[in-house]
């Protein structure tokens, strides 16, 4: 007999253990950086409204896991206490049932209600910050296994011109490097060039799929000058562990100074033209 109780003890105490540990490593998990968000807050000010939406259900659903581990814990104990009493059997409690089935409808209405100020302001885009109803910033093109970014490019006397749907002569391209200016609402033009995938920068809060033939608009605004990890989120391939990029987030002046780089860089075409003495002297016999 007392062979068999303290079997009946070691799994009582086996299973109560196991829910204390996942509550220990969730308190400490912030503090080691072992989870998202991780101990950095968002740098978006749509980011942290997320973040306190996320922090709200956590605190539920902790509420609700200590309740039934501690219910789960009362129950193992006293029944390996009880020596050679039979157990009670019953086909349930019509009470109960409606209770466990209103409180969690009920829990769930309120957080659907409670977030859709968050959602609407995020996907509709007619609640899109005026900034961000205008004209998108850049475009960018998912597919495997890399991300394609057009902007526009600028004029005659150095400035940015607007991005249109479709692809211009005066359009600048790169690779996995998406620039955007800080304390601005920006706009992004969405798209995949082939299977699905996600637009994901967990630092802005922002995570998009990107789904052919459709293009898809998402905007953010950073607060926090900086690089921001780019990743794709949705399996898209054999390649889809190296789908990385980077989101430099900067003043709109060095914004600019990027752009006029960049279109050195695209229209270069590998002659120097002040070391070349050809045109210097066409140049010369123009003037004269």
């Amino acid at each position: 007999m007392s062979g068999e109780r303290d079997v009946k003890n070691f799994w009582c105490l086996f299973f109560c253990f196991w829910p204390i540990a996942a509550l220990v490593l969730c308190w400490i998990a912030p503090d080691m950086n072992w989870a998202f968000p991780g101990n950095r807050e968002s740098a978006t000010p749509l980011g942290v409204r997320i973040d306190d939406l996320f922090y709200m259900i956590l605190v539920i659903v902790t509420i609700v896991f200590i309740a039934t581990q501690i219910a789960l814990g009362y129950a193992l104990w006293t029944g390996s206490r009880t020596g050679k009493t039979k157990a009670l059997f019953t086909h349930g409690s019509h009470n109960l049932e409606v209770i466990w089935t209103i409180v969690p409808s009920g829990i769930l209405l309120f957080i659907a209600l409670y977030q859709m100020d968050v959602w609407v302001q995020y996907r509709i885009k007619s609640h899109f910050p005026k900034e961000a109803q205008g004209p998108p910033i850049a475009e960018v093109t998912a597919r495997q296994f890399e991300w394609r970014i057009r902007y526009a490019g600028l004029d005659e006397h150095g400035e940015p011109l607007t991005l249109q749907p479709t692809p211009q002569a005066t359009d600048l391209y790169t690779v996995n490097d998406l620039h955007v200016p800080i304390y601005e609402a920006v706009k992004i033009q969405l798209r995949s060039a082939d299977v699905q995938h996600s637009f994901f920068v967990p630092d802005l809060r922002v995570k998009q799929d990107a789904i052919p033939g459709q293009i898809i608009p998402i905007w953010f605004e950073v607060t926090r000058s900086g690089e921001f990890d780019l990743t794709c989120a949705e399996l898209c391939g054999w390649g889809h562990y190296k789908m990385r990029g980077r989101v430099v987030v900067q003043t709109r002046e060095e914004f600019h100074e990027y752009l006029k780089k960049l279109q050195q860089e695209q229209w270069y075409d590998g002659v120097d033209k002040q070391d070349d003495p050809s045109l210097a002297q066409n140049k010369l016999e123009v003037q004269q």
